[in-house]
């Protein structure tokens, strides 16, 4: 136990050192590449803390254990809306650019949506995963596409940041930060070496509180349902509130949307093309339930005032949404434990 609570204390800080390690390299590719933060949150930092899940995915769908696959996607949705975006929000309120609701946030409701279509006769099949990764693919690129347009508009209007108040104060790092950065290869080490130590410290976490867990006699069952399910999302969760600190919350959205459309559409999808597999009623009435709410209410807690350039998902909102989570969570552990009793 000693040894375990040792390794907690060093996977903490070094999970808190490559979070900050990571962002700062996923902003200076960013400005070296012309790349917004939504996008680069999007693609690098949602994709990179979201490549545990395709693993997991991919070989529970080798195993023919399509639940696992579902569960192991829709689950982390729910926690990076809930538990990631809401605890990011109770420590520092993000601001969300009306653009980003109208296009990207109604992309990923799309998706969701989909799924449920493509769900709703409890099979995956290949046909369905095809659709599954053909609609990944176009969204990515009419986003990029979206992205590089909007870059290009702000770069060549001057003073026209004066028209987005909360755009500019989340951009404020970036001003102080300087000119482009002169070396990508320099940004991309550091980049990649905080992903890599935000992966590693965060299963040495795990791993450590397991251990705790289970000398206090705690059940596998319960440890398996709260510090694993949480410690998965601690990637997410550090890279969340390091860019918040630093200001930069288009790459915070950009982590919760990007990493939820790769779930739900790559991550399903390559378990179905991998292998079909049929999906059980507690998925499509509890998982898929709360994933479908949590992101409607991400859109309506975007919302801006009118004529409000951005609107602002405060306290009060971050809250409410650790408040699904813990609910949720609750409800799992109940609804296993009584399964457990009747075995």
């Amino acid at each position: 136990m000693l040894l375990a609570s040792l390794v907690m204390i060093i996977a903490i800080a070094a999970l808190v050192k490559s979070a900050d390690l990571f962002v700062d390299g996923a902003s200076g590719t960013a400005k070296y590449l012309g790349m917004s933060d939504f996008l680069i949150g999007m693609i690098i930092v949602g994709f990179g803390t979201s490549a545990p899940e395709l693993l997991v995915s991919a070989n529970a769908s080798l195993g023919g254990q399509g639940d696992l696959s579902l569960g192991n996607a829709y689950g982390s949705n729910i926690a990076n809306i809930a538990l990631i975006l809401g605890l990011t929000a109770v420590i520092s309120p993000v601001a969300v650019q009306r653009k980003i609701i109208s296009s990207e946030m109604v992309r990923l409701l799309l998706a969701t949506l989909v799924s449920i279509y493509l769900l709703w006769d409890h099979q995956i099949s290949r046909y369905d995963a095809a659709v599954m990764l053909l609609l990944f693919a176009i969204f990515m690129i009419m986003s990029a596409v979206k992205s590089y347009r909007d870059s290009r508009k702000e770069a060549g209007a001057p003073g026209s940041e004066a028209l987005d108040t909360a755009s500019a104060e989340s951009d404020g790092a970036k001003d102080e930060e300087g000119s482009k950065p002169q070396s990508i290869g320099r940004e991309l080490i550091k980049l990649f070496t905080g992903l890599a130590i935000l992966v590693i410290s965060s299963k040495a976490l795990v791993w450590g509180a397991v251990e705790i867990a289970t000398a206090l006699g705690i059940s596998s069952l319960i440890i398996g349902l709260t510090v694993v399910a949480v410690g998965t999302s601690l990637p997410e969760l550090a890279s969340s509130l390091a860019a918040s600190i630093k200001g930069r919350n288009d790459m915070v959205i950009g982590n919760i949307v990007g990493s939820n459309m790769f779930n739900t559409l790559a991550v399903v999808g390559l378990a179905g093309a991998i292998r079909e597999f049929s999906a059980g009623d507690a998925i499509l009435i509890r998982d898929v339930s709360v994933m479908t709410t949590l992101t409607v209410l991400l859109i309506l807690f975007s919302l801006p005032r009118k004529n409000a350039p951005a609107g602002s998902i405060c306290r009060w909102k971050g809250v409410t949404l650790c408040g699904i989570y813990v609910l949720y969570t609750a409800y799992l552990i109940w609804d296993a434990m009584g399964a457990a009793g009747a075995h």
